[in-house]
């Protein structure tokens, strides 16, 4: 009976322990390094959720979080809304379950300093990441200025690459976003273009595949929960909050700080308003998207949207 009761056991330490020692994480949630989504990164350094419920994925760039999450190599990921469109033309079901952030600024085309506005990127190289979010700024950015894509020299640059190739001069300008955004500016790049002048159009949101949310939606309450907790703290406690975020974005504490001048970070309270009820504020904008990139080629027709976004674990004070 003892030799039994040590087997029973050890089978019981083999199905909780995975080969590394630790508990599988039962939500993969994969981001490329962005502002928006460095509050996860703050709650899991603030010990906000159940050790092992939840492993944080960094990848080099949103085009290869796409591709993990479509391959199902990831239960959630951190995406633009645009991206979101994009797997639901493939028909993919997925939910939104948070919105992370709006673009205010902090989405930009980097000239060279010589460049002074859009008109003068005619017949220059832009740098633009292979996804739908640098194809949607750019094709964007072109038709507020009355220019067509023709009119320029797209080179496909991956994210994690923006600040090396500009500095090499290997392209004139550059479609990128914070920290880079920061980085190049105070190396003498000349802004051109921000989403101040496409305003609500770049939104950031956290999806978890649907069967995910079925199947675990205990999970992901505690993931929401822990990501307005991280705000909570970065509102009581900044100072010891940038800090910690400046570590990982590898720019000074007050270059953080700064690089969510250009971001809202909707709270609890304005999540289950943008997400919630017969009509949610998100939905206007999700139409208008949807229009806009059939009208530029980047989706094929209208995607159906319908059930895509859920309130339910934004509701409430927790």
């Amino acid at each position: 009976m003892h030799r039994l009761k040590i087997l029973l056991l050890a089978l019981l330490t083999t199905l909780l322990v995975g080969c590394g020692g630790e508990p599988a994480a039962p939500l993969r949630l994969g981001t490329n390094v962005w502002p928006g989504y460095e509050p996860l990164y703050l709650a899991r350094d603030l010990g906000q959720w159940q050790a092992g419920s939840i492993r944080l994925l960094e990848y080099p760039s949103a085009s290869e979080v796409l591709r993990a999450f479509r391959n199902k190599s990831l239960e959630g990921a951190s995406l633009t809304l645009d991206e979101v469109l994009s797997l639901r033309q493939l028909n993919i079901p997925v939910t939104v379950v948070l919105i992370h952030d709006i673009s205010d600024g902090a989405d930009v085309i980097i000239a060279k300093p010589d460049i002074k506005s859009m008109s003068d990127l005619r017949n220059k190289r832009i740098g633009v990441e292979s996804g739908a979010l640098g194809a949607f700024v750019i094709s964007r950015a072109l038709e507020l200025n009355g220019l067509s894509i023709e009119s320029v020299n797209i080179e496909h640059v991956n994210v994690n690459l923006h600040e090396q190739t500009f500095k090499k001069g290997e392209v004139d300008a550059v479609v990128t976003f914070e920290p880079v955004r920061t980085v190049l500016l105070s190396s003498g790049g000349n802004e051109v273009f921000s989403s101040r002048e496409m305003p609500g159009e770049i939104v950031d949101v956290l999806v978890v595949h649907q069967e995910f949310v079925d199947k675990n939606p205990e999970i992901v309450q505690q993931l929401i929960d822990g990501w307005f907790k991280a705000l909570a703290y970065m509102d009581s406690n900044e100072a010891d909050a940038v800090a910690r975020m400046a570590k990982r974005l590898r720019i000074t504490a007050n270059e953080v700080a700064s690089s969510y001048d250009g971001l809202l970070l909707p709270s609890r309270a304005e999540n289950y308003k943008l997400l919630g009820g017969s009509k949610p504020a998100l939905g206007e904008t999700i139409n208008k998207l949807n229009r806009s990139m059939v009208d530029m080629g980047l989706l094929e027709n209208i995607v159906d949207t319908q059930g895509v976004l859920s309130s339910q674990f934004v509701k409430g004070d927790k």
